[in-house]
């Protein structure tokens, strides 16, 4: 196991099963599962004729979904924002979350869905993300890459958890989002790849909050 301490947030390289039991009770887990659907570089070549696709290389965590382990971090933190919801087998909510993907005519989904445990209304939100078609510059390194102002966003809901965990952290959009919001973040990846990508877009995310800490004094 590898820990990196980088500013609030704790990064872990390492499977999350071995982390259920150290999560805080007053946490909020805010992630991005795996929904096992396959989504691997094979399936997403395979779609959309307007854009090149991006070359993420071969793997396999996508195969199946973690439903066990899911319903494991659901129990031991207070607040859940969790994408995909569709596809896991969750109670009854009042809120979920949509992202508006903006596709336009592909065979891509139109959004996708967050199931919440809040108690809130349903909300939308609108971003593109279509391949090369979407809002911002950021660079999407991951396969199922959530856009930062998306997870800003949902960060925002949960004002009474300082403790945000994600313990399916990808390449960390959950945790920079943490970093810009000044909230506290756990993050677990068992992937050496995406967790250096985490790593570095933390640093970086931490390095812009003091240029503007710097600009504003």
């Amino acid at each position: 196991m590898t820990k990196q301490t980088i500013g609030d947030c704790t990064l872990y390289l390492g499977d999350c099963v071995d982390f259920v039991n150290q999560i805080p009770k007053d946490a909020a887990l805010v992630t991005d599962p795996p929904y096992g659907i396959g989504e691997n570089s094979k399936k997403v070549a395979s779609r959309g004729k307007l854009a090149k696709p991006k070359d993420y290389g071969d793997f396999a965590w996508d195969q199946s979904a973690p439903h066990d382990l899911l319903a494991e971090y659901r129990k031991v933190t207070k607040s859940q924002i969790l994408w995909g919801g569709n596809y896991f087998d969750l109670p009854p909510t009042s809120c979920y979350l949509v992202w508006d993907k903006q596709n336009g005519a592909n065979d891509f989904a139109d959004c996708e869905l967050a199931y919440t445990n809040l108690k809130k209304a349903v909300r939308i939100f609108r971003w593109q993300w279509n391949g090369m078609i979407r809002r911002g510059n950021e660079e999407r390194e991951h396969p199922t890459q959530k856009p930062l102002e998306l997870m800003k966003w949902c960060v925002d809901f949960i004002p009474d958890s300082d403790l945000i965990v994600d313990p399916f952290m990808g390449s960390g959009t959950t945790g920079v989002a943490c970093a810009l919001r000044g909230r506290s973040f756990i993050g677990i990846e068992r992937d050496k790849r995406y967790f250096e990508v985490a790593c570095r877009r933390i640093e970086q995310a931490y390095q812009q909050q003091d240029l503007f800490v710097s600009i504003g004094a």
